[in-house]
């Protein structure tokens, strides 16, 4: 099964930006990877017990029961203050080592409170797990040129209320001679779904209408359109909103193609989704002969 991709929204460069980063910390950690996350926290963890073992050896003596100058011991200690353990083999002496001792629990506590409260944001986080064919297709429809593509939900539960839609942003000139760039709202056969469960295909009819109407695959690209497309609906198990979006560039519309069917109904009654070949299309058969 392919997992949901992400969008190409195209390269962007914030120059002269305001610095925020330690007040968009939390969300910059929430919106990491889980492998950076986990990197993060433990080199955090080594980095702060180093540290705190290092200022234990500033003054000699300040850890009873440990070997005189050893990191290893003096690490070890702070080890276990850090998380409380306190096996009583080695405890602190004199007044600089109590008052790191005091500091490092204090530090101990907050960074397991900061630590938790971000995994489990990470986890209670809606996601859509919404997979989006790669290739946008224009093929007729009812006499009628229309953009196709499909969605799958690759989660196996249902998304209630789903619907969807579809902006062209292209670049145009105004009557002054400005520059813009504008987004046309894209009208759809179908903007909704009750239940989102297998495959969607999402249709625009190119009429005259249409803000693409007249536009080829040379227009497409020399204007620099992209299509961007947003999909919102409620998970069946958990009720939370979910959201996921996508985008279309020029590189990525077939004219004159169809999709691959890939729903399928097996003897016992049991539809199947193959999603082996979901972003796969083909040419469209010869017209038949009046």
């Amino acid at each position: 099964m392919n997992a949901p991709q992400s969008p190409r929204f195209g390269r962007v460069a914030r120059v002269n930006a305001p610095r925020d980063f330690w007040r968009n910390l939390y969300v910059r950690l929430i919106a990491a990877h889980w492998s950076t996350l986990l990197v993060l926290v433990v080199v955090g963890y080594i980095g702060a017990n180093a540290g705190f073992a290092a200022l234990y050896l500033a003054v000699p003596h300040s850890i009873a029961g440990a070997r005189p100058g050893s990191f290893t011991d003096a690490f070890h200690f702070s080890v276990q203050t850090m998380a409380t353990i306190g096996y009583g083999t080695m405890t602190p002496r004199g007044d600089w080592a109590n008052a790191l001792v005091a500091v490092e629990a204090l530090c101990g506590l907050l960074g397991l409170s900061l630590a938790t409260s971000v995994s489990f944001a990470k986890l209670a986080r809606p996601t859509a797990h919404i997979v989006f064919s790669e290739i946008a297709v224009v093929r007729p429809r009812d006499g009628v040129p229309t953009l196709m593509f499909r969605a799958a939900n690759a989660r196996g539960n249902d998304v209630l209320e789903a619907s969807v839609r579809v902006a062209l942003l292209r670049t145009e000139l105004t009557g002054e001679g400005e520059v813009l760039r504008r987004l046309h709202e894209l009208r759809l056969t179908r903007s909704s779904s009750p239940v989102f469960l297998l495959s969607w295909t999402i249709m625009h009819p190119i009429d005259g209408d249409s803000p693409l109407h007249g536009v080829d695959l040379t227009a497409f690209r020399d204007d620099n359109m992209m299509l961007i497309v947003t999909l919102s609906g409620l998970d069946g198990t958990t009720m939370q909103t979910v959201h996921a979006r996508t985008a279309y560039h020029h590189d990525q519309l077939r004219f004159g193609e169809r999709f691959v069917d890939v729903v399928s109904t097996r003897a016992d009654g049991t539809v199947v989704l193959d999603h082996a070949r979901f972003h796969d299309s083909e040419p469209l058969p010869p017209a038949k002969a009046a």
